[in-house]
């Protein structure tokens, strides 16, 4: 299950999606996530071909109000491309802000966004395309076979776990999330009183357990209660559901009755380097002997201090970077994170070099977000830099975003090719 929600003001429409699961142009900074890009018109036109009607994917055709294209870039990448109206969001800079923030997110049960367009009256927004069509369509619109309980257990599940992400870095989506957008007061006013028979899909045809459909329909009557403190915090959600798969070893692609999703990574444009090497194997220890070894070589001109600076902070901050390293090296990856959060936490230097490495203290102690967040740093820095995109691609890896840690490091091998050859004259 994908989805991704935006918390906007009450007069702006939602930088939203929502789907069942199965290169852009220049990597946007302020904190936007990996692989996050401003696309060009242009680039969304010959990706769409020219928004041609065959192309688009949304329910209700050219007519809906935000139409959906299926695109697919020059690197071969499947996409989405949803068109908002100018009037929805008249303001450029502002939906171009709330774009980067919704590109935050990056979670294996969303449908991640990976850039935006905002040119003259143009308002698009670009995401990972899924190939298995919408939930509405499987519950609704099936030809084969309806959606078996076990999965729409799964759907439930994996939504619950979008909402816990979301809610945890700041964005929680509460509305949005019915296939067909039915209000809650009238999603209400259909539960209560009723048997659960009565209300269950006849097309399971009894395939069900009656326990776990009271769980089901007891948390979706306290979702819908009109009072928020009466409603169960998105916690309760997952560990109300988790319990009831009972089908964890069986793919979703099987339940929906859909082909075995081919996912083949791209291929690196040449052999891997020693850290590109490292990263595709997951090899924190190689990855660690690495950094050690090539020291701050990285960080050359990305500093520009006053000589005021150099006198009044930088023997404090400096001193903390190098109990910082002495941990790093001897993998007291604790005391690391700590000395390298206070080298940075004082702004006086920016050191790509300091977040790569924190990155991967974060990835030792087993917190793959916050190294994902680090590497993406190290980017904003140094954009051209391949180390920040082998980190994120490890730390996409063990966020089991598998599709994205292969970009990534494709990305990566890219890069370093590209150094090479300018190094070289070519």
């Amino acid at each position: 299950m994908g989805c991704f929600q935006s918390k906007l003001g009450p007069l702006k429409q939602p930088l939203n999606h929502a789907t069942i699961n199965g290169g852009g142009s220049a990597v946007v900074g302020d904190g936007a996530s990996a692989g996050f890009s401003e696309f060009t018109l242009s680039e969304l036109k010959t990706a769409t071909d020219n928004f041609s009607l065959k192309s688009i994917v949304s329910e209700g055709g050219e007519k809906a109000p935000n139409v959906v294209y299926r695109g697919r870039l020059q690197n071969r990448r499947l996409i989405a491309v949803k068109k908002f109206s100018k009037l929805a969001w008249p303001d450029p800079k502002q939906f171009a802000e709330e774009a980067k923030g919704v590109g935050k997110l990056r979670h294996k049960k969303l449908a991640n966004l990976i850039g935006y367009c905002c040119d003259g009256d143009e308002r698009l927004l670009v995401a990972e395309f899924m190939p298995n069509d919408t939930l509405a369509k499987h519950l609704f619109h099936w030809e084969n076979q309806t959606l078996e309980w076990a999965m729409r257990l799964r759907v439930a599940l994996y939504i619950a776990e979008a909402l816990e992400y979301c809610s945890t870095e700041g964005r929680p989506l509460y509305h949005d999330l019915n296939a067909y957008r039915v209000l809650f007061d009238e999603a209400l006013d259909m539960i209560r009183g009723k048997n659960i028979l009565v209300l269950m899909d006849s097309h399971l045809e009894g395939n069900f357990s009656n326990e776990e459909a009271t769980v089901v329909f007891n948390l979706s009557s306290q979702c819908l209660q009109y009072e928020p403190r009466e409603r169960p915090n998105v916690k309760d959600l997952f560990t109300t559901l988790a319990p009831l798969q009972n089908k964890a070893d069986v793919p979703s692609y099987l339940m929906l009755g859909i082909p075995k999703p081919e996912d083949v990574p791209p291929t690196p444009p040449q052999p891997l380097s020693a850290m590109g090497d490292a990263c595709s194997r997951l090899d924190l220890t190689a990855i660690h002997q690495i950094l050690v070894s090539t020291h701050y070589k990285d960080d050359e001109g990305t500093n520009e201090l006053s000589f005021q600076e150099w006198t009044q902070q930088m023997r404090d901050i400096l001193e903390a970077r190098k109990r910082g390293d002495l941990a790093f090296r001897d993998k007291d990856f604790k005391t690391a994170i700590d000395c390298y959060s206070q080298f940075i936490d004082v702004g006086t230097m920016i050191s790509p070099t300091v977040y790569a490495r924190r990155s991967l203290c974060y990835l030792f102690t087993d917190q793959p977000d916050a190294a994902l967040r680090d590497a993406m740093q190290a980017q904003c820095v140094y954009p051209d830099w391949a180390t920040a995109f082998y980190m994120q691609s490890v730390a996409l890896s063990k966020l089991d975003m598998h599709k994205d840690a292969a970009d990534m490091l494709n990305e990566a091998a890219q890069l370093e090719d590209k150094r090479q050859r300018s190094l070289k004259g070519n």
